[in-house]
């Protein structure tokens, strides 16, 4: 497995080409996705571990890329702790019982490993159909993002309460994110136990943040998670919306891949990065809806701006919209594939 294009990659090893996968890579832009979706909640796909490897195997056998991602959702653990989470059609997840008090804080589990043993569970039954031929990612919501759904009790568009609780309330929300990270570190760890190749922290809402907000309430508890997974020949990826600012902090955590947004020159950042940091991305994701001629343009465009960098791994700066169409993501994974750095 350590000689797979992902991890010689993440590894900052040189690789004939970019390995390629892409963040939402099993799901909604899938028709193959909806006959399973149809079938079941979206809970119940990722709580049975036959289902989730399903749906982690469709761009595996449909699009041939170089590294499956675990199918469950960033929110497993808020659930675990003891979030009343739902998801509807068209709205997206809920907690139905907020949290906005030192009370409803002091409520949260931390003990929850037994509550996440079915992600486990789908890890071997993946990695049986995987059968070795590419590596498995795993991974989980940072501290931050996931404080923010329960907080907010949803999604959110400004995260008003969210930033109401850091500053007027900074104690119970470091009381917060330090639960939420315990949990993180048990959870990344289960997962690595349970066989994943990899490990990605997905601080989705992390842009939300300002430059010393960031620093307090993110960085602080990304870096705690990362120190403490048991990750030898494991890569952690670090990823942000936001990640083409917050890059110089998102290195003091000591990734072995830091995942950039497509608001930055990915060379640009790269070399701003210690020597031996990966780099993932950093493709708009809407630059798949474009013509065919326009999406090889783009790609061959940053992977000529990257030649010659070891340590590179194709990906979106987000992840895949569900309107886009199938065909131009396959063509995408393709034209990558077939890429080859001159010797």
């Amino acid at each position: 497995m350590q000689d797979s294009l992902f991890l010689r990659a993440a590894f900052s090893k040189s690789t004939e080409r970019p390995p390629v996968w892409m963040m939402r890579q099993a799901g909604r832009f899938m028709p193959e996705y909806w006959e399973i979706k149809n079938k079941y909640s979206f809970l119940e796909m990722c709580k049975t571990p036959e289902i989730a490897a399903d749906v982690t195997m469709l761009p595996v056998d449909l699009l041939g890329i170089d590294a499956a991602i675990l199918f469950s959702d960033i929110l497993v653990t808020g659930e675990a702790m003891g979030g009343d989470l739902s998801f509807t059609q068209g709205v997206g997840p809920k907690f139905a019982n907020p949290v906005r008090s030192q009370a409803d804080v002091d409520k949260l589990l931390t003990d929850v490993d037994d509550k996440l043993q079915y992600v486990a569970d789908a890890i071997k039954v993946i990695q049986q159909r995987l059968n070795g031929k590419i590596p498995l990612i795993g991974f989980a919501g940072a501290p931050f993002t996931v404080m923010s759904y329960l907080v907010e009790g949803g999604s959110s568009k400004d995260f008003k309460l969210t930033k109401l609780m850091l500053h007027n309330h900074p104690e119970m929300a470091h009381a917060l994110l330090a639960k939420i990270a315990k949990v993180t570190i048990n959870y990344l760890n289960l997962q690595i136990d349970a066989g994943v190749n990899a490990v990605q922290l997905f601080d989705s809402w992390a842009l939300a943040l300002s430059w010393d907000d960031y620093h307090e309430f993110s960085h602080r508890y990304n870096k705690q998670i990362i120190e403490g997974l048991n990750r030898k020949d494991v890569p952690v990826i670090s990823f942000c919306k936001g990640s083409s600012v917050f890059a110089p902090i998102m290195a003091e955590a000591k990734p072995d891949v830091v995942s950039i947004d497509w608001n930055a020159d990915l060379l640009d950042i790269k070399k701003k990065l210690p020597a031996g940091m990966a780099v993932q991305g950093n493709l708009d994701p809407h630059i798949l809806y474009a013509e065919k001629h326009v999406i090889k343009d783009r790609i061959h465009r940053l992977f000529e701006r990257m030649r010659g960098e070891d340590g590179f791994i194709f990906n979106l700066g987000h992840g895949i919209m569900p309107d886009i169409p199938f065909d131009n993501v396959k063509y995408a994974v393709e034209l990558v594939k077939e890429f080859r750095y001159e010797v």
